[in-house]
């Protein structure tokens, strides 16, 4: 299967909530780690790999990268701004366990106006989908 020339309208889809998010008001180095922290949970070796690279392509350090997985050890590296974005992600992609909470909505309120919430949320959510065709279509990294 290949979901690109298989399923392109659902590809061309994805690709317009792909420019949706890039055109939100979320700073590009949050929207990196939302893409990292969900690949990392939800296994896609192909996200993870393209997300890292773009995020110390586009600054991040090297360092943060590396220990996202833990990041709630190692706080001292995160904003609070940034451990609420990734209590969001982490909450959205394990949305099996309890879904999103509202102490981490009130967390948020604290940081980000509804708008901006929304974009996050959808920021989860668009890579969540990415990392289900990654995987079900097996891209591997090239």
């Amino acid at each position: 299967m290949n979901i690109r020339t298989d399923a392109p309208f659902a590809i061309k889809a994805m690709m317009e909530l792909e420019q949706f998010i890039n055109q939100t008001s979320i700073p590009r180095s949050l929207k990196e780690l939302i893409k990292i922290r969900a690949s990392q949970i939800n296994g896609c070796a192909y996200c993870i790999d393209l997300h890292s690279k773009d995020a110390f392509k586009y600054g991040e350090k090297l360092q943060r990268i590396v220990v996202l997985s833990a990041w709630r050890e190692a706080k001292y590296l995160f904003t609070e701004e940034e451990q609420v974005v990734l209590s969001i992600t982490e909450e959205i992609t394990l949305i099996h366990q309890n879904g999103l909470s509202e102490l981490t909505l009130r967390r948020a309120n604290q940081f980000f106006n509804d708008k901006q919430i929304a974009e996050i949320v959808m920021a989860v959510i668009t890579i969540n989908c990415w990392n289900r065709i990654a995987i079900s279509s097996h891209l591997i990294m090239e």
